[in-house]
């Protein structure tokens, strides 16, 4: 039986811009993603027939709810490969998080059955059919950092911001990417963007803090105000700044030292039970 090991990171929104809804139900973003290290393990097993998924998790779906389910599904039909698949997934990452946890998984999944099967797929056709299952999903095959526009899936490769020490606190709270958009107010001026990755290319980390920024943070934040605390326990003990990454609900905050990143976690957990230093990668 063929085995198969991948590495599923997770990612933060350094700045999440919302333009406009389009007339296809979808919104028009402006973001910049940036890969950090805290990842789920995934293990692929070749067998016969159908798919089975497992999990050490027991909030991770193991039906075809499931991102990975559905990556299987759609390689299966592009393909006309009919060949079975069992699963396990090792999770660290928060679930409904704003992290891209499931979109990572789903990423893995389209790697490494694009190995098992042999189908010899570029990274530019995998992130094309990873668009169709979810808006995150080709910047998870991509990697690194990136400038992202459309719904997510326009992606363009930026100066690697990496091994920037990154606190996150997640408060334990699941909000699902569609509720964050039906709270979307879209007015307001836009972000720069330009300005923000002009910071990262300088590597001035002050720079960068300074225009963290994501459209999603303040109707999400009126309905549940402990994100705001984590934000302020981080920015009172060391961050030079701090954000909700994507849909939420999850906050990083931006360290230029690793002890004070040491100090936030100590404090940080004191207030809730997720807390995770990583960096980025």
């Amino acid at each position: 039986m063929q085995e198969i090991i991948k590495e599923s990171f997770g990612k933060v929104n350094l700045a999440l811009d919302v333009l406009y809804k389009r007339d296809d139900g979808y919104h028009e973003i402006n973001s910049i993603m940036q890969q950090i290290d805290l990842r789920d393990r995934l293990i692929f097993s070749d067998k016969k027939e159908g798919i089975t998924i497992e999990s050490d998790n027991e909030e991770v779906p193991l039906d075809s709810s499931n991102l990975v389910y559905m990556a299987w599904e759609k390689l299966k039909s592009i393909t006309g490969i009919n060949r079975g698949i069992h699963i396990k997934i090792e999770k660290n990452i928060p679930i409904a998080a704003g992290l891209a946890g499931g979109s990572s998984n789903a990423a893995a999944a389209l790697k490494a059955l694009n190995e098992l099967w042999q189908l010899n797929l570029s990274q530019e056709e995998l992130m094309d059919i990873g668009k169709t299952l979810g808006a995150d999903i080709p910047f998870c095959i991509l990697g690194g950092t990136a400038k992202a526009e459309g719904i997510g899936e326009k992606l363009i490769s930026l100066k690697p911001f990496k091994d920037k020490y990154i606190l996150l606190g997640n408060p334990g709270i699941g909000i699902s990417t569609a509720y964050s958009y039906s709270k979307l107010n879209l007015n307001g001026d836009r972000y720069d963007i330009d300005g923000l990755i002009k910071c990262m290319e300088e590597d001035n980390l002050p720079c960068v803090a300074s225009k963290l920024k994501n459209r999603m943070e303040e109707p999400i934040i009126e309905e549940y105000p402990i994100i705001d605390e984590i934000k302020s326990i981080m920015l009172k003990n060391g961050a030079l700044g701090a954000l909700m990454s994507g849909s939420g609900p999850t906050v990083f905050g931006l360290f230029d030292d690793e002890e004070k990143c040491n100090l936030a976690q100590e404090r940080l957990s004191k207030s809730i039970k997720k807390v995770y230093k990583c960096k980025t990668i």
